[in-house]
């Protein structure tokens, strides 16, 4: 795959998608939403299949959701989702309002899972229950870059005792003892091409930067794209020189709706309604 077409912004979740529909073939005008909650910290899905999907909600990427009349706009209509064909979501994949892309990412993500039972992974590896930070390797003497605030990720840096660099729009989202290593996620054209180990937050996907970043990586760098957006289709992140893909596999959705319904977190769903998942190249 030639350096241009990776950098196409929105190119991942196409190629996905894309993925999906060859996968699923007419099975998948059959899929509907069963049910949607659009929660504080994560969107979820559950489809009439039964397979979940997740995607983070990133409010603070949304300046227009300030007041029901402007906002009304940009979300799917409430109440319309149930019963409504999974398929016609992944046209919002593109979607300029970040509510729609957001859970047409979640749709996706689902539809993934919906993939995984048909036809079991080719190419690919998943182990279970590992997070993914278990799952790299960081030598000592490594450069790394955390792409988003990653909280896990960050502890393990910090433990770790060693410089690194966090990317991310938002330094307030940082602790006091987490400064020093911020830059500004402006930065990134500087910043991702000295990493050793590159740690990228799945949410990247949302807004169309994972692609620039990915393209500025360093031959030969240890690649991890991490987070419940992550839990998609691999295959077209592998292409792109992505080492491991950390994500979750839903194993209880309608507890995970009921746990996003009321504000819940990764915290709150680990292990109770989703199980980590570790998804890496055969060969690695």
């Amino acid at each position: 795959m030639g350096v241009s077409e990776r950098v196409i912004p929105g190119g991942i979740l196409g190629d996905i998608a894309a993925q999906v529909r060859a996968a699923l073939g007419p099975r998948l005008d059959e899929l509907a939403v069963e049910r949607a909650v659009l929660g504080l910290f994560f969107t979820g899905v559950k489809l009439s299949d039964g397979s979940g999907g997740i995607c983070a909600t990133l409010t603070q990427d949304m300046p227009e959701a300030v007041c029901c009349p402007s906002s009304s706009a940009q979300i799917n209509t409430p109440g319309k989702l149930r019963g409504r064909k999974a398929v016609t979501f992944l046209d919002d994949l593109v979607a300029r309002s970040p509510l729609k892309r957001i859970l047409a990412v979640a749709v996706l993500s689902a539809l993934c899972a919906t993939a995984r039972k048909i036809g079991p992974p080719a190419g690919y590896t998943i182990r279970r229950g590992v997070d993914a930070l278990d799952a790299v390797e960081v030598p000592p003497d490594a450069h790394v870059v955390i792409v988003g605030a990653f909280v896990p990720v960050i502890k393990a840096m910090k433990a770790r005792g060693r410089s690194f660099c966090i990317l991310e729009k938002d330094p307030a989202t940082l602790k006091a003892d987490e400064l020093p290593f911020y830059a500004p996620a402006e930065a990134a054209p500087v910043e991702v091409p000295k990493a050793d180990v590159l740690f990228i937050t799945g949410t990247t996907l949302i807004n169309d930067t994972l692609e620039g970043i990915l393209a500025s990586a360093k031959a030969g760098a240890r690649v991890v794209v991490v987070g419940p957006t992550a839990s998609l289709a691999p295959e077209a992140l592998f292409r792109r020189s992505v080492s491991i893909v950390g994500g979750v596999d839903i194993t209880d959705p309608d507890l995970l709706l009921d746990l996003l319904a009321e504000g819940g977190s990764g915290y709150h769903f680990f292990g109770r309604a989703a199980d980590r998942i570790v998804m890496a190249p055969a060969a690695a």
